[in-house]
Formats: structure tokens, C-alpha cells, sequence
């Protein structure tokens, strides 16, 4: 058998490995766990890190302080260094719309080996301690909506399950066409490198959360020494599930019905950034890592296509067998989540297209990683190599 053929037997065992022994990424069932009212609602303090989000606050901080929560809840917003009145802009919301009391306040610039959000989220937690007993923080970005009753449903899964740190990966907005190629086959991704029914298996050592939605209890996060000891964090949701975990910590994660990100990502350079700026730092900036990361999208994601048209024209059945058979697995895994999205399900097939746009923006990330740029978001550029794991 020639090259191309072994190449895509191999990615087709792959698939099948992925279809039945990679914790059924590929559902999306796993929504909030079973809960119960708690017989008292207990205190929450909600963080908002928030920098130059003039553009998207007006769409997500009315539907926090809108909350419909039995118990005492206070919203946190943090305005991290914004030159475009995010602050201001929060206050005339609060006093239009009322609701949650709202503190704005201001760190000033991030001290040394600190990420912008996690100073933000630092200063946010503190002023939390200082003014309310609160037993949980909702840490959420500031573009993010929440349906009325979202806070209690956190609070009450997380009081029926005696879970620690309850996430919702937020369903991200969907409306362009790179939108749709790219932002499903994001989650899918993510879901994919972090299967959420492994995660949520007490001890599990697999750990991920989605940083725009996380009920954390404070206890929890005294113990893990959060943020401080996750203060140089690029990736800072994963890294706060595995502070978190590594101290005896319940971890949940799961997609939202009602939890909603209202950023835009209209084209294609918007995108590319959101995924470059981080992907090498998943990668804690390792060439060998990166190396087996382009490796394995060409042979699961780009050699079955290959070999479909490879092997039609030269007459290759075998490569054509495994390849079309790759596809279609790959394809129907990709369904539920087009789905979740309410996108067309002709897009599947389209997923080696887009796995090919995430494999060039990783090399993108490891290029300017070398070239001395890190990490960079909103003004900010993060060179240091992740905090360890």
C-alpha cells in the first residue's frame, strides 16, 4: 500500500478511536446537572472583568443586574484600563435599567507577572470579601448575557451537586459566514481536547472550564489561592479548573441553554486572532507539542479528503475506502454540535476546511510567539510562557 494509503487507514482508526473512546465529545446533551431549590438561597457576588466593552455592555450587563435570584446577589464590574467609558457606561446602565446593586471600581494597570482579566478578576474578588459574605462568585465576561434565571439554576446545581466550580460554555454568536464555518467547530474543538462527561467524573484528571461563565464557591477558590496563584494565566479557565481541582475541588462543565456571548466576530481577522492569541500557550509554548499538534489535523482532519481524491484519480480503492469512511465519521460527529448551533448540517462535511484554518492559526501563534509579539488582546501583549499546570 502506497504512503497516502497507510496515512488514511491511520486517521480512520483514529476517528473510530475518537467516535467511541475520546468520553462521546461529540454529544451535546451535557447541559446543567439535576437540581433542587437549596432551602436558603446563599449570597453571590458577581465579577465582571471589563476592558474597552462599550460596544457589547449595553447587550450583557442589563441581563445581570435583571437577575431573578431568591437570595442577596452584587454585581463587581472591574473596568480594567478602558479608554472607551466602559465604567461610565456601566454606571448610567445601572441607574436606567436598576436592579443588582453595582459597584464599578478601577485596579489600575496589572501588577508584574499578572494577565490583565486576572487582576481585574483579582480586585474583583477582593472588593467582593471586603463588602459581602457572598459564599459564590459568578466570574463572567462582560460579553456575555444571562437569561433571568441563570444565576439560580448555577447556584442550585452547584448546592444539589456539592460541586465546587460550576461552568457553562456560553453559546457564542453565530450570524456571518465565517462565523458559521468557524465558531461551532470551535466548541467542537474545545469539547474534543476536553470531553466534558470526563471532566465531570469526580477525580477526574482531565479538567477544563469556559472562563465566560463560572460559578465559583469561595471557599474553593481560598484554598486553590486563586487568582494569585493562576496570575500569570493566558489560558486562565483551564488553568483555574486545574488550580481548583488540584485542591479537592467538584468541577462541572457543560453547554448553556440560556448563558449567550453577544460579541461580534463578523470577519475572518477577528477570528483568527481570537484563536491565534492563545493556541501556542495551550501549547505552553512547546515546538514538539506544536509539531505533533500540526501532525495530528493533517492526518485525523486533511488526509481523508486527500485520499478521497488522491485515490479517485489514481485508482486507489483502499485509499478511498478509509477515506470516505473517515469523512463520514468525522461528519456525523460534527452534526450534534451544527445543531446545538442551529446551523446547516450541509456545513459538516466542511470541517476539514476548517480544521485546516485552525491548524494555520496555531503556526500563526508559535510564529509570533518567536517573533517576540505572545500573546496580545485589546492593547496587551502577554510574552511569559503559561503558569504551570
Amino acid at each position: 500500500m502506497s504512503a497516502l494509503t497507510w496515512i488514511t487507514v491511520g486517521s480512520l482508526a483514529a476517528w473510530l478511536w475518537l467516535l467511541l473512546g475520546q468520553g462521546f465529545f461529540w454529544r451535546t446533551d451535557v447541559r446543567l446537572p439535576e437540581r433542587r431549590p437549596p432551602a436558603a438561597w446563599p449570597p453571590v457576588a458577581i465579577v465582571v472583568p471589563a476592558r474597552d466593552e462599550a460596544e457589547v455592555l449595553p447587550s450583557s450587563l442589563p441581563s445581570l443586574l435583571a437577575q431573578d435570584y431568591p437570595g442577596r446577589a452584587e454585581v463587581f464590574l472591574v473596568d480594567d484600563g478602558s479608554s472607551d467609558g466602559t465604567g461610565e457606561l456601566a454606571r448610567a446602565l445601572a441607574a436606567e435599567r436598576g436592579g443588582l446593586p453595582l459597584t464599578v471600581a478601577s485596579p489600575g494597570e496589572p501588577g508584574p507577572g499578572w494577565t490583565g482579566k486576572l487582576w481585574a478578576v483579582r480586585h474583583g474578588m477582593a472588593l467582593a470579601r471586603e463588602r459581602t459574605d457572598a459564599t459564590y462568585l459568578l466570574l463572567t465576561d462582560a460579553d456575555i448575557a444571562h437569561e433571568p434565571d441563570s444565576l439560580r439554576e448555577l447556584v442550585a446545581a452547584a448546592e444539589s451537586g456539592g460541586l465546587d466550580l460550576v461552568s457553562q460554555m456560553a453559546r457564542l454568536r453565530v450570524a456571518t459566514v465565517w462565523e458559521r464555518l468557524i465558531v461551532p467547530a470551535f466548541v467542537y474543538f474545545f469539547a474534543q481536547l476536553y470531553p466534558f462527561r470526563r471532566i465531570n467524573r469526580p477525580g477526574a484528571r482531565t479538567t477544563a472550564a469556559a472562563g465566560g461563565c463560572v460559578l465559583l464557591r469561595r471557599d474553593a477558590a481560598e484554598r486553590a489561592g486563586v487568582p494569585d496563584s493562576i496570575r500569570q494565566a493566558v489560558i486562565d479557565d483551564v488553568t483555574l479548573s486545574r488550580a481548583v481541582r488540584r485542591a479537592g475541588g467538584r468541577i462541572w462543565l457543560g453547554l448553556a441553554d440560556r448563558v449567550d456571548s453577544v460579541r461580534p466576530y463578523p470577519g475572518l481577522g477577528m477570528l483568527w486572532r481570537m484563536v491565534s492569541r492563545s493556541a501556542y500557550a495551550q501549547l505552553r509554548h512547546n515546538p514538539l507539542l506544536l509539531a505533533g499538534t500540526v501532525a495530528g489535523l493533517a492526518v485525523v482532519y486533511l488526509a481523508p479528503p486527500v485520499a478521497v481524491v488522491a485515490g479517485a484519480l489514481t485508482g486507489g480503492t483502499v485509499a478511498v475506502a478509509a477515506g470516505a469512511a473517515a469523512w463520514a465519521i468525522m461528519t456525523g460527529t460534527y452534526l450534534p454540535m451544527l445543531r446545538y448551533y442551529r446551523q446547516p448540517l450541509l456545513l459538516a462535511p466542511l470541517l476539514p476546511f476548517t480544521a485546516l484554518l485552525y491548524l494555520l492559526m496555531t503556526v500563526d501563534s508559535a510564529v509570533q510567539h518567536y517573533r517576540g509579539r505572545g500573546a496580545a488582546w485589546k492593547g496587551r501583549t502577554y510574552a511569559r510562557p503559561e503558569a504551570a499546570p
